[in-house]
């Protein structure tokens, strides 16, 4: 029991084991329970995502450039051409080849701050299929450790448990930081949710202003004869019919209003000018960007001078947001295959092939290649690639 530390009597000894010295801390408050997530993943995706241009712009241009980026799998000396696993990250699925299930992977992370990779097959031998699934239907159930016993994935009243077996389970968990939640991720979709719902205001108030572009905001006052400032039923409902008939909607933009004796207009509200409306939605729509780490230039968000040119701003977009994302990602999913199959290996993006960095790259190769004083297999470990061969590196060390 949680409790049993306050009970009189002797020390009992206790198998050793490892765990985390924080996982019964962590597990005081969730010990048993499905920890659900902190937000709602659903609204939050429907509001900032599929309804809204700038996060739906965002996360696209995420994940399809994270997930176009090349892969290699290697261990610690050689790297592999062939591999069961490196088929099986070609076409993962029947439906999805490896740029889909990444994408899918990523967007996921980006949308809910949880990714979920899916592995079917028996433990031991490479997968036959990968999957991802939906961060919204996944939840973690927790041990008395505070470290995941199992996943469940909900599809209406139907549930799937994925037992967690002496740390092995075939669900892979990759989530982003979060500062208090030891279970789930913090997706940039919340901190973005104020500029998104700022955005979002904006863009239905200028849907609404265009829809009754001829009837602007403002009070009709009747000053009658003889003082008398309250219009009869008939007069009130004659009124209210003009109005909506001929004064309302797109089609009756510009129709003057004609206001018969006793009736005075007096405009109410502030203009778009007056309120800075277009400079409030485009500094929402920067917020936006600023949270998924997408330059907004590459939005074509008019107003950021960041950067010098649109080169400038896709080389810091590669090395700031899309390489750690990959990076992370692959480091997860490599470390879950290594134990799958029973071997040490790696994965990671192939730096040499992003056109985005041929740049430094050129440069950094320049610099190393012209380094006399390293060996070849110096030179070859700075570049992240594995040793030659003994008949490979017959030819000298320091070329």
């Amino acid at each position: 029991m949680v409790f049993d530390f306050l009970k009189r009597g002797g020390v009992v000894d206790v198998p050793e084991a490892k765990a985390s010295a924080t996982g019964p801390v962590i597990a005081y408050s969730g010990s048993g329970r499905v920890a659900w997530s902190p937000r709602d993943a659903v609204t939050l995706t429907r509001v900032g995502f599929s309804g809204n241009p700038v996060g739906f712009r965002s996360v696209k241009l995420i994940a399809e450039a994270a997930s176009a980026l090349p892969l290699v799998l290697q261990n610690r000396d050689v790297r592999f051409e062939e591999h069961p696993l490196i088929r099986v990250l070609t076409r993962p699925n029947p439906a999805q080849g490896r740029a889909e299930l990444f994408e899918a992977l990523y967007s996921q992370l980006l949308l809910s701050g949880n990714g979920y990779l899916e592995a079917v097959g028996a433990l031991g031998a490479a997968p036959a299929e990968l999957h991802v699934l939906r961060s919204d239907r996944m939840s973690l159930v927790p041990g008395a450790d505070g470290w995941p016993v199992a996943y469940e994935y909900a599809v209406g009243a139907r549930k799937h448990r994925f037992a967690v077996v002496e740390g092995h389970s075939p669900i892979c968990h990759v989530k982003s930081f979060h500062p208090s939640d030891d279970h789930y991720g913090l997706s940039p979709i919340q901190a973005a949710a104020t500029a998104i719902d700022v955005h979002n205001s904006a863009s239905r108030w200028s849907k609404a202003l265009l829809d009754n572009a001829a009837r602007p905001s403002g009070a009709i006052v009747y000053r009658g004869a003889d003082g008398a400032g309250t219009l009869s039923s008939d007069q009130y409902d004659r009124l209210l019919t003009e109005m909506e008939s001929h004064h309302q909607g797109a089609r009756n933009a510009g129709r003057p209003m004609l206001l018969e004796g006793g009736l005075d207009w007096k405009p109410m509200g502030f203009s778009p000018s007056d309120m800075e409306f277009q400079q409030t939605k485009e500094a929402a729509a920067r917020e936006i960007a600023l949270a998924f780490g997408v330059p907004p230039m590459l939005l074509g968000i008019p107003g950021d001078a960041t950067y010098a040119n649109y080169q400038e701003a896709n080389r810091a977009f590669f090395r700031l947001t899309v390489l750690p994302l990959v990076s992370k990602v692959t480091a997860s999913v490599g470390h879950w295959l290594s134990e799958m199959v029973g071997e040490e290996l790696m994965l990671k993006p192939d730096l040499d092939q992003v056109p985005a960095l041929s740049a430094e790259r050129d440069a950094h190769w320049a610099r190393v290649a012209g380094a006399s004083f390293l060996t070849q297999a110096e030179k070859r470990s700075m570049l992240g690639l594995a040793p030659l061969g003994a008949d490979e590196s017959a030819d000298g060390e320091d070329v």
